[in-house]
């Protein structure tokens, strides 16, 4: 994993509360997608917005540690 990957994920998971659970933890749930989706977007740029930007197009797990995140 890229050192930006990394630190890009982690700044999800500090937006999110910490959830531990696969299903809720945007480091693992998301990682696919953002890879895919977002993985030019550098920390502090908006990764959450580019995510729910392709929501349509994010794997389940990845719009359920989305959802998760929202209600927190």
């Amino acid at each position: 994993m890229s050192k930006l990957s990394f630190i890009a994920i982690a700044l999800v998971v500090a937006f999110s509360g910490g959830a531990s659970a696969q299903s809720s933890d945007p480091r693992g749930a998301c990682k696919a997608d953002y890879d895919k989706f977002c993985a030019g977007i550098a920390p502090g740029g908006g990764i959450v917005a580019c995510l729910n930007g392709k929501r349509d197009q994010l794997s389940a797990t990845c719009k359920a540690a989305l959802d998760n995140r929202k209600k927190k």
